[in-house]
């Protein structure tokens, strides 16, 4: 039905311009129409009219004997000039007082026709006592004439006239001027209309576009105020843009709150699998040392071996495994810490290059006791955005894994690269390759892609998992990749 009706109803500026075209071209139908059945009886009885009045200040010069004398002159010449009046004004005697016409003999024969003439060719308009009024057709002239013969009060006669063919003439070209007037005041309203149509209604139709953006929550879209625009469009325009704000507020809140919502319920679940994971993982990886603790230390009780070296051992072995337990205990609080963003990150901009020749000091002589050379030649600053200090603990454990992985050449290489808006930091050492289908696994808490090489060094497990924690609450990128002779580590920081 909604699109039954969108079909059916044209748009507001179309609505506009029919409507106002319309009624001004109905106006001048109108008027055109009124003219021309209305003008000409209209012309006629203010002819009607100018006659009598004529008639009456005739007859008022004859009431005051001034009639003959020449101070009637221009007053008679005025009102026979400006009313087009043809006037002979005949005494008792039968000689002519006044007349307008040259034409004397003529204007006698139409007072004759008048007196006792027949009435075919007249038709009384108006009949009083001391005058009657006619229109009556010329046959020597062949056209019409209002006509006016009657006695004046000093026993005059007089006759007056005036042609109606004027009349009718003037009538026809008013009504032709006001044709051709009208038609171009219709083209001419047209255009103005269409032109002033749209710009009215371009406030309506922006504010059409802006609710429909805003049904399709697009809150970007705004009113904005034009100069042909009404008061009343303007402020429905500003409720419009505040109801978008309102709402754009609103949905965002309600978003953030469902985004907070569904935050927690994952963080839960987070939570309830990782408790589940840490148990088990720390079960079974605490299970080996307390079990080499238990049985040296029940060996030391019970005096298995009773000499010095024996005991010095078994006492070595237990502490060794409290360390190492200690250190799995201190990893797996740090990284909970991280996972469940308890532990604050301070970014700051540093010396990427100065942190690395660091670390590089420090694990130097490790390296070089087990015959590996560590190269690293960035000889200028290199500034990132970062925590140094977790920075710092990345490195270390990649360059940590690279000297207890480097097997053949025993090489170690520290590269830094600029790439686009970061800064990549990459840990590669010669040796054995990740399988492809385990590359992907060594950031898993606990997993060990040699168990008994990681074992063998003291490995845990977690630290590539805190590698992986850390570069996530920096919200940048890390990874690992196998080579044509070795494994490489990279990770990736804002520059500075």
């Amino acid at each position: 039905m909604e699109d039954i009706l969108k079909k059916k109803r044209a748009p507001l500026t179309i609505q506009l311009i029919v409507t106002m075209v319309g009624l001004v071209a109905g106006t001048v139908l109108l008027c055109a129409f009124i003219n021309s059945t209305c003008l000409e009886h209209f012309y006629i009885y203010k002819k009607e009219s100018s006659i009598i009045e004529g008639f009456k200040v005739i007859n008022k010069a004859a009431n005051d004997n001034y009639l003959s004398s020449s101070k009637f002159d221009i007053q008679f010449e005025s009102l026979c000039a400006n009313k087009n009046l043809t006037i002979a004004i005949v005494g008792s005697d039968k000689t002519t007082i006044r007349s307008s016409s040259t034409n004397e003999s003529y204007i006698f024969m139409q007072i004759n026709d008048m007196i006792y003439g027949d009435d075919d060719n007249a038709i009384v308009l108006k009949k009083e006592k001391n005058y009657v009024l006619q229109r009556r057709f010329d046959d020597r002239m062949n056209a019409y004439f209002l006509t006016l013969y009657g006695k004046l009060n000093d026993g005059s006669t007089i006759f007056m006239r005036t042609p109606l063919e004027s009349i009718r003439e003037s009538a026809q070209l008013t009504n032709f001027f006001f044709e051709c007037v009208g038609g171009m005041c219709v083209i001419g309203s047209t255009i103005i209309i269409i032109f002033i149509s749209k710009r009215i209604s371009r406030p309506i139709l922006q504010l059409s576009k802006i609710s429909k953006e805003i049904t399709n929550l697009n809150f970007d879209a705004k009113y904005n105020s034009c100069m042909l625009s009404s008061r009343e469009t303007d402020e429905l325009g500003n409720n419009m843009n505040i109801l978008s704000d309102t709402l754009q507020r609103v949905i965002s809140e309600l978003k953030e709150a469902n985004n907070e919502l569904m935050r927690d319920l994952e963080k839960k679940e987070k939570i309830d699998e990782m408790r589940k994971e840490f148990l088990s993982n720390v079960s079974h990886e605490l299970k080996t040392p307390l079990a080499l603790i238990q049985g040296y230390a029940e060996g030391l009780k019970e005096c298995i071996n009773d000499d010095p070296e024996s005991k010095e051992y078994y006492s070595e072995v237990i502490i060794d495994e409290a360390a190492k337990m200690n250190k799995m205990v201190q990893k797996l609080l740090t990284l909970n810490q991280l996972e469940f963003g308890n532990d604050m990150v301070e970014m700051k901009r540093f010396d990427l290059k100065e942190l690395v020749d660091g670390i590089v000091s420090t694990s130097s002589l490790m390296a070089s006791q087990n015959g590996i050379t560590i190269t690293f030649d960035e000889d200028k600053p290199v500034y990132v955005w970062g925590d140094e200090f977790k920075v710092e603990e990345v490195i270390s454990n990649f360059l940590s894994n690279a000297i207890h992985y480097a097997k053949y050449d025993k090489k170690i290489e520290i590269n830094i690269e600029a790439k686009e808006d970061v800064i990549r930091t990459t840990v590669f050492n010669t040796g054995d390759l990740i399988p492809e289908e385990e590359i992907e696994k060594v950031w898993i808490k606990f997993y060990k892609v040699d168990k008994a090489r990681t074992r063998e060094y003291g490995g845990s497990g977690i630290g590539l998992s805190i590698v992986k924690a850390i570069m996530d609450s920096f919200r940048q990128k890390c990874g690992v990749e196998n080579r044509e002779n070795g494994v490489a580590f990279w990770m990736e920081l804002q520059r500075a």
